[in-house]
């Protein structure tokens, strides 16, 4: 592994724990050139790939889930902890409930649900990028549902 800092390829590891439920390694290292720490991560890849809208195929990638999030929930008070563990839940139900492949609708779906959930403005800036929306009455349909459970609450 080489030193995010230095590029030395000299380094050491000094603590590695499972982290996710099992599904990845956490591994705090030391670089012996430049004495900095960095933590890796690793995880198994390759297993799961994404059927784009174009056809094309991807490996799962639950960073790109994250960046998604991320991307919806910008100046909204949720924590980088709260993106990550959504990221984590939906991939954890990705990878339990699909083997080879999964279209990307079913994820953008799922990220939607979860949104849901958490925040509604990073729900409908989410799904205003994922399904496309074109003019203002794009976004009022997709606000009804919303607005007629808040006032029934």
């Amino acid at each position: 592994m080489r030193c995010p800092y230095c590029s030395s390829d000299n380094d050491a590891v000094r603590d590695s724990r499972s982290v996710e439920d099992g599904k990845a390694i956490r591994r705090r290292r030391y670089c012996n050139q430049c004495c900095r720490r960095f933590t890796t991560y690793e995880r198994v890849e390759g297993l799961l790939q994404v059927v784009k809208r174009d056809g094309s195929h991807q490996d799962f990638s639950r960073a790109k889930i994250a960046r998604g999030l991320q991307a919806a929930c910008w100046k909204r008070k949720i924590s980088v902890e709260q993106i990550e563990r959504l990221a984590a839940e939906i991939e954890s139900h990705i990878l339990d409930q699909y083997e080879k492949e999964v279209s990307s609708e079913e994820i953008g779906g799922l990220c939607m649900e979860y949104l849901r959930e958490v925040d509604q403005v990073a729900f409908v800036r989410f799904a205003s990028v994922y399904r496309r929306f074109s003019d203002i009455q794009d976004f009022v349909e997709e606000l009804r549902p919303i607005l007629k459970r808040s006032q029934k609450s």
